[in-house]
């Protein structure tokens, strides 16, 4: 007697073939479900990211809220010719150009190198511990960090009496760089090293017990070892942040500024503001800041070209 086939729920018929065919199957049997799931985070990426692209024709518009985004006068190039062409422009570009390169320069290493530390200590508590406190200041706004670091440097600021001096830090255009970049490094080193260190758990601990029997001192257990696990993620997260070299924290920048540093603090992001909410010239601060993201976008691709060819191939 023969027996019949066993029925399978209808749920498993589409993956009853297995692997890629199977997947794309039930996808086609159950596409309702997909579109239910995906349905509103679609529509809040194009709500909320494309849509407001449609604003970059203010760019090239003598924008007047008034008449509205279509009405307004076309104006071309107009407004880029005229930031290209002010007497400030190289001056705003320098200040951005050097906060972003400087900060890339000394910040980018620190995070890589807590990792290193933090992946060093054995015992779990007193691990947990150095993390809760190097990821603390990450949980401060920007604000409150600026506030912070005014009252350090002031005239009558505990620097100042360490030191035994009465230097008005705030107001040095020289100074105004080592503050910024300084306070940046404080804040997100430790939030930064997060990535590292997880990926740190990969590195094989058989091959470092190895490493320590063959005699291997700790540069030579990272370079052989540990610098395998994270090089991947290190390369990514390089490519992303020589990308957004143009893309300074305004808020942070605003907050420091002074009307004595400004020769040093005033940057790209703080004059698209400046020009657009406080002056009203819209056109004008949309086009500095389209300009910026221009070149955030160029910096982006040659970068990861630049560093795909060093590093065998692999980019982003």
């Amino acid at each position: 007697m023969k027996t019949s086939a066993k029925a399978h729920p209808p749920w498993r018929s589409g993956k009853e073939k297995g692997g890629v065919q199977g997947t794309l199957l039930y996808m086609k049997q159950h596409w309702q479900l997909y579109v239910i799931f995906l349905m509103p985070a679609l529509i809040l990426t194009i709500i909320f990211k494309y849509i407001p692209m449609g604003g970059i024709l203010i760019a090239f518009e003598n924008y007047n809220p008034i008449r509205g985004l279509l009405d307004s006068p076309w104006v071309g190039f107009a407004h880029f010719k005229r930031f290209l062409s002010s007497p400030d422009f190289m001056s705003y570009l320098a200040n951005t150009l050097k906060l972003s390169i400087f900060g890339l320069l000394w910040g980018f290493p620190v995070p890589i190198l807590l990792a290193f530390l933090l992946n060093r200590v054995a015992r779990a508590g007193i691990k947990r511990k150095i993390q809760l406190v190097l990821y603390m200041p990450n949980f401060i706004s920007v604000i409150v960090l600026c506030g912070i670091v005014r009252i350090l440097l002031s005239v009558t600021g505990p620097l100042n009496m360490l030191l035994g001096t009465s230097a008005d830090f705030m107001t040095m255009p020289e100074a105004f760089r080592s503050i910024y970049i300084a306070s940046g490094i404080w804040q997100g080193a430790g939030w930064g090293s997060i990535m590292y260190t997880a990926a740190l758990s990969n590195a094989s601990a058989e091959l470092k017990e190895a490493a320590i029997i063959d005699g291997a001192n700790i540069f030579q257990q990272i370079k052989a070892v540990e610098w395998p696990a994270i090089k991947d993620v290190v390369v990514i997260q390089f490519i992303m942040s020589a990308g957004n070299i143009m893309s300074v924290g305004f808020e942070k920048a605003y907050a420091l500024q002074t009307d004595l540093n400004m020769r040093s603090s005033e940057i790209i992001a703080t004059y698209v503001y400046k020009k657009g909410l406080l002056d009203g010239d819209y056109g004008f601060s949309t086009a500095v800041g389209l300009f910026n993201t221009v070149i955030n976008v160029i910096l982006l691709v040659a970068v990861n070209k630049v560093v795909a060819r060093m590093n065998e191939g692999k980019g982003l």
